[in-house]
C-alpha cells in the first residue's frame, strides 16, 4: 500500500482543468507583443500565486506569497489606473498604436471574463513592479506583472 503522509501529498501537482489552462494560454500568447509604457517600455508576464486566499488580498499576503521583503514600499492602486495608459486611444495614434490598444483591450476582456475581485499594487519606488491580480474560479490569485520606471 502507498504511503500517504502529509509530505507526500504536498508534492502532488494541483488538478487544472483544460478550460482553465486554455484561457491562460490565450493570455500568455498575447503578452509577447505587448509592452507597458513608462520611461522604459517593459514586457508583461503572467503570474500565478498558488494560494487560495479570500478577497481582498492584503499587502502583507502579497509580500509573503511573492517572497518580497516585508519592508518594501507597497501601495494599492485603482485597477482602472493599471489599464488607462494602455487602453486609451489618443487622437494622434497611428495604426500600429491603435492595434496595440486593441490587443490590450482583448487582454483586459479575457482577464475580466475569467478572474474576479481584481486588485492592483505598486511595489517599490523608482523601479516599480506593477501587479494586476484577480481570483480564479478556485479562489487562487493570478494576473499580470510588469515594471514601470519613474525617476
Amino acid at each position: 500500500m502507498e504511503n500517504i503522509q502529509k509530505e507526500n501529498l504536498e508534492n502532488i501537482p494541483p488538478v487544472v482543468s483544460d478550460v482553465e489552462t486554455q484561457w491562460q494560454a490565450e493570455v500568455t500568447n498575447l503578452l509577447p507583443n505587448l509592452l507597458y509604457p513608462s520611461e522604459s517600455d517593459e514586457p508583461l508576464e503572467w503570474i500565478d500565486i498558488a494560494q487560495a486566499q479570500p478577497s481582498p488580498l492584503t499587502i502583507n499576503n502579497l509580500l509573503v506569497y511573492l517572497s518580497i521583503p516585508l519592508d518594501t514600499f507597497v501601495e494599492e492602486m485603482a485597477v482602472e489606473n493599471f489599464w488607462t495608459p494602455v487602453t486609451t486611444i489618443e487622437e494622434w495614434y497611428e495604426e500600429e498604436e491603435r492595434q496595440t490598444v486593441a490587443q490590450f483591450l482583448q487582454l483586459k476582456s479575457l482577464l475580466e471574463t475569467h478572474l474576479k475581485n481584481f486588485q492592483a499594487f505598486r511595489v517599490g519606488q523608482t523601479e516599480i513592479d506593477l501587479y494586476l491580480l484577480g481570483q480564479t474560479a478556485n479562489n487562487q490569485w493570478a494576473g499580470l506583472k510588469t515594471k514601470v520606471i519613474e525617476t
